[in-house]
């Protein structure tokens, strides 16, 4: 199986075009294949005779999977390159058989460098047994060997680069992760197994800051954004869905989360149904659970659950970032901090300075488009412009 695309790993095969025993050219159509995006054919690298296919219809295969074999001369053989590795058979034959062809050195490369694609069926991702033994007897997961270059085929971790590497992590400065840290690592591992999107914009905080001066309690613009994530999901919940094998499943709850550093880590404490409480009714609440979190003495009934969350990165002094979901979660809302920007007023003819901050969505992109995505975040942003109507 070649590579038919930059992004593509694998093809379903859905047509043979030629017959065992048929004669075939260099570059003749030899096998019908769908892909995520198109249909391709897949060609012949030489000429020769057709002995078998290997691949079954309906079937999906990676990149350098063997689909069938072809009898070729030794000339073609030359003239692609190949080293063969069976010594020539008595006789003076110029034919090379099947076997001869499997044993040679002939393997489909990804002809775009650099991808996280297998160069054969198994690839880099693949530990054998012995190597997931010695994982798990160290408390490891597959994720730890990231950094680890395999010297295996196609750069397969072999069982001694592991002990290499263990070998070489033992001779380093380490410190103990503490029960936070490796749970916030394990949640970020599960939820990069998805594919993580990310769009963004900058929204005028003018408003909101003139609100908060007149308003009593003052809420903060983590719970400003709360609020109009819980709106905006209100008036359509499927941005928020999850998706479970073919299926989108819709929340039941506007549950939103915020993050809240802790020591170790951060935890993410819930306000549930957050659509249908005030802004002004959500602000007493709120900052409880900022300090029970902070102690970390959060209650059972305001952890877990959530749909979506909303993390002001601003408080650190970052102007923009790309926020993970939680596993469980399909969107995170992002706050940056505040500067002050011009912007054009075309009444006044003139820029005049205003308080902005870029605001981000991440979200998971097998739910969500860039398109929704984006409206989403326009819609956040449009009520977060009217504060008082929160």
């Amino acid at each position: 199986m070649p590579q038919l695309g930059e992004s593509i790993a694998e093809a379903k095969v859905i047509s043979f075009l030629v017959k065992p025993g048929d004669t075939v050219e260099a570059d003749q159509d030899l096998v019908e294949v769908e892909t995520n995006k198109a249909t391709m054919t897949v060609t012949s690298p030489c000429r020769g005779r057709v002995t078998k296919f290997t691949a079954e219809l309906d079937e999906s295969y990676a990149v350098g999977a063997v689909l069938g074999q072809i009898e070729a001369t030794k000339e073609e053989l030359a003239r692609l390159g190949l080293d063969e590795t069976q010594p020539p058979k008595s006789g003076g034959s110029d034919r090379v058989s099947n076997a001869e062809l499997a044993g040679a050195n002939y393997r489909v490369q990804p002809t775009v460098r650099g991808l996280p694609v297998p160069a054969n069926v198994t690839g880099a991702s693949y530990l054998s047994p012995r190597l997931k033994a010695r994982i798990q007897e160290l408390g490891l997961s597959a994720a730890d060997l990231s950094g680890v270059a395999g010297s295996g085929a196609a750069g397969r971790v072999t069982i001694e680069d592991f002990e290499k590497f263990i070998a070489h992590i033992e001779k380093q400065m380490v410190s103990q992760a503490s029960t936070m840290r490796v749970s916030v690592a394990d949640a970020m591992r599960r939820s990069w197994t998805r594919p993580i999107a990310h769009v963004g914009l900058p929204v005028c905080l003018d408003p909101l800051f003139a609100f908060r001066k007149i308003a009593r309690p003052k809420p903060g613009p983590a719970l400003c954004a709360l609020r109009a994530l819980a709106v905006a999901l209100a008036e359509n919940s499927a941005p928020a869905g999850r998706l479970v094998g073919n299926k989108i499943v819709h929340p039941s709850s506007i549950d939103i989360a915020f993050a809240v550093e802790a020591e170790d880590g951060v935890l993410v404490p819930v306000i549930r149904h957050a659509d249908k409480k005030l802004l002004k009714d959500l602000i007493e609440p709120y900052n409880e659970l900022v300090e029970m979190a902070r102690e970390r003495k959060l209650p059972p009934n305001a952890t877990g659950g959530s749909i979506a969350t909303v993390t002001n990165f601003g408080t650190f002094g970052l102007e923009w970032a790309t926020p993970i979901p939680l596993p469980e979660q399909t969107l995170v809302l992002g706050l940056g901090a505040a500067r002050h920007e011009p912007r054009w007023d075309s009444v006044k003819g003139q820029f005049v300075p205003v308080m902005e901050a870029n605001m981000t969505l991440s979200f998971d992109h097998r739910v969500l488009d860039g398109g929704a995505a984006g409206r989403l975040l326009q819609r956040v942003a449009e009520l977060m412009s009217k504060p008082d109507r929160l």
